[in-house]
């Protein structure tokens, strides 16, 4: 454990659930402040963050595809409920006096700025917070997908996978074994040998390819992202070796 944040550059990968709270649907606003709080506290230790939210809470493409609508349109309509995510969050840590941007794959000039790599880049060293917007910009890719591509794209350290109710990754299904373990520290390779669901395979694969680290930890507890940073034992890393 270091007094200092082990990396100066991070991805924060969040699930749209983890905006929800409570509420079967949305976004609660306590979650959505208690959320941006984490991230406004690592930025004030001078570490550079940009955050990719999914849309879960608000519209999934898969379980809308799988209800008749079809999967591209359903993907376009996810990436939608993600800028909506990404606008709230902005908000939120403007409350908190912390400066933002968010960055969007799909151009919606009137609220939000294009995704362009060197404009990323660009605000992450002036401080800001970058928040990516509507995913890919492309159907049949997840936010999960997203998040690696834009981590490795900006250089980021570490890849940050926060959870809503696990600690990190299981030997099993929590929710199905009670007597599931969780794992500290894992290789890639090992966790698709295992079939460990971390993200999903075009998005693990990208990390794996790009010695990408990954941490995967329990959103809901707070100080949870400072601990990651300051290298405590929180959750589980994932890395090549």
């Amino acid at each position: 454990m270091t007094a200092h944040p082990v990396c100066k550059r991070v991805l924060l990968k969040l699930s749209g659930e983890a905006l929800m709270g409570d509420l079967g649907y949305g976004i609660d606003p306590d979650r959505l402040r208690a959320v941006a709080l984490e991230i406004s506290e690592v930025v004030a230790e001078g570490v550079e963050v940009a955050v990719v939210v999914g849309g879960g809470n608000i519209f999934r493409g898969v379980s809308g595809a799988a209800r008749g609508i079809e999967r591209a349109t359903a993907d376009y309509m996810g990436m939608l409920a993600t800028v909506m995510n990404c606008i709230a969050l902005q908000d939120a840590l403007r409350k908190l006096s912390t400066d933002s941007r968010v960055l969007s794959a799909i151009h919606m000039q009137e609220i939000c700025e294009p995704y362009i790599r060197g404009r990323a880049i660009r605000h992450l060293e002036k401080g800001r917070v970058v928040i990516f917007a509507a995913g890919t910009g492309n159907p049949f890719f997840s936010t999960d997908t997203a998040a690696a591509l834009r981590a490795l794209e900006i250089g980021a350290e570490c890849l940050l996978v926060a959870k809503k109710k696990y600690d990190g990754i299981y030997d099993a299904d929590p929710a199905v074994d009670p007597n599931a373990q969780l794992i500290e520290h894992i290789s890639h390779r090992e966790a698709l040998e295992r079939g460990l669901r971390v993200m999903d395979s075009t998005a693990f694969s990208l990390c794996m390819d790009n010695d990408l680290p990954i941490m995967v930890f329990n959103m809901s507890v707070p100080g949870n992202v400072r601990r990651v940073l300051r290298g405590e034992r929180v959750g589980t890393i994932v890395t090549t070796e």
